[in-house]
């Protein structure tokens, strides 16, 4: 079995922001596509354009629609990946070894030459971030894109997770949370981060920010003083009445 070590020198993760996540799966094909041509050996797809096709992927994107207590439903959209746990499960029970977490950046990794694919360290993981590659016989997990962020012949914009980099709506963070003061540990400080699952006890790295309230302005009614219809520019007619192809079929229309 594998020791996790006592302490690490850093913790780098991911923050994900829960009220940004649109839910439009970059991040999924952007790590589907880094981790398949870089890191390791590829990720595989078995039958990808027939029936019934499966594949392995590190990072998913669930949603589930969110009745709170107070106002209308939410869709949430929930992105998914391995956690880096301190106190990580997965690691403890590798019988040869293959599964570690590092001491300098605490970043949870597989040694697939040492991995014999026999699914224990996902049958420890409580969040269902491993999976085995049923082409390689190995197992995967997000890797935090190690091959990236210490890569320098890279441009240092690049330094981070794919995912990260390639997210559109800015819901992806990376940093040291191990670090009071990096811009990570800042945001879940200001915006009170999570853990996920936190009554499992491995102190997942990763932290989620919950999403906000939404606004219950009825849209379809003027809003009150001081309130602004950030939507109504948006709903505006863009013209008056149509013009070009549109326009000369609505007057031949109106002379029949």
């Amino acid at each position: 079995m594998t020791t996790l070590p006592e302490k690490t020198d850093r913790k780098l993760g991911l923050v994900i922001d829960l009220d940004t996540c649109v839910g439009c799966h970059a991040c999924v094909v952007s790590c589907k596509g880094w981790n398949t041509e870089n890191y390791g050996a590829p990720l595989s797809d078995q039958d990808p354009y027939g029936a019934d096709p499966t594949g392995t992927f590190l990072n998913r994107v669930h949603s589930y629609e969110v009745q709170p207590e107070e106002g209308t439903a939410q869709l949430i959209h929930f992105p998914k990946s391995c956690l880096h746990c301190e106190d990580a499960p997965c690691v403890t029970v590798c019988p040869t070894g293959a599964s570690y977490k590092r001491t300098e950046d605490g970043i949870v990794l597989v040694n697939e030459t040492d991995c014999i694919g026999c699914g224990l360290c996902a049958w420890a993981c409580p969040y269902g971030a491993r999976e085995l590659d049923a082409a390689e016989g190995v197992m995967k997990k997000c890797t935090l894109c190690v091959d990236r962020i210490y890569n320098d012949n890279l441009p240092e914009v690049d330094r981070v997770p794919a995912c990260v980099r390639t997210c559109p709506a800015g819901a992806r963070h990376f940093g040291d949370l191990g670090d009071p003061d990096s811009e990570v540990s800042q945001l879940v400080a200001t915006r009170g981060g999570m853990d996920l699952m936190p009554e499992q006890g491995t102190k997942p790295v990763n932290q989620y920010l919950p999403p906000r309230p939404k606004d219950e302005l009825d849209r379809t009614a003027a809003p009150e003083d001081g309130e602004i219809d950030v939507l109504a520019p948006y709903l505006n007619p863009v013209a008056d009445s149509p013009k070009g192809f549109l326009g000369w079929l609505d007057k031949t229309l109106e002379k029949l």
